[in-house]
């Protein structure tokens, strides 16, 4: 049986600033999603690890994650990221991104926000959250989709119920919450 995260970051230094105080807690800034979502799409194929230690850097080179802003992206932003080495420079995780950005540019004029958008179709089983995504995203596939719908609050499992940070987390009344 895999490790839980929880067994593997409560008291580390890289993961565990970020399990206590980032995974499974819910987001409700469209830009705090988006980084989440970039952050889960360049974690593909790497471990979770090497995006924690790069997670400044992407911050910086994507403008603070601002939607608008990274839809605004032309070729010579394309260019900079895919020469930044702080990141991950790989061109469709880049290229995700930045298309995605886009995509939430859409959804906000239609449905007001991101967050809306995902409230909108919560609750959902994970097939179905999966097929909504790469209908409308870059890049999201089964497992990408899955860990950021857990680590954003909207799937139950970040936690185990004897993990410490499990009731912070409930306190917080997460979406997969609500259905229950």
């Amino acid at each position: 049986m895999a490790q839980h995260y929880c067994d593997a970051a409560i008291g580390d230094p890289l993961h565990g600033p970020y399990h206590d105080r980032e995974y499974g807690f819910p987001i409700g800034d469209d830009n705090g999603l988006f980084a989440r979502l970039v952050l889960e799409i360049n974690q593909a194929g790497l471990s979770w690890a090497t995006i924690l230690k790069k997670k400044d850097n992407f911050t910086a080179a994507y403008d603070g994650f601002d939607i608008a802003t990274v839809a605004a992206y032309d070729e010579d932003a394309r260019a900079r990221l895919l020469a930044d080495a702080g990141i991950i420079r790989n061109r469709l995780k880049i290229n995700a991104a930045i298309e995605n950005s886009r995509t939430l540019l859409d959804i906000r004029a239609n449905e007001g926000s991101f967050k809306a958008w995902l409230d909108l179709h919560h609750p959902a089983e994970l097939e179905s959250w999966v097929k909504l995504f790469r209908a409308n995203f870059k890049f999201t596939g089964p497992e990408i989709v899955r860990e950021f719908l857990v680590s954003a609050g909207y799937l139950p499992g970040a936690h185990r119920v004897d993990c410490p940070v499990y009731a912070v987390v409930e306190s917080l009344n997460p979406p997969w919450m609500w259905a229950q």
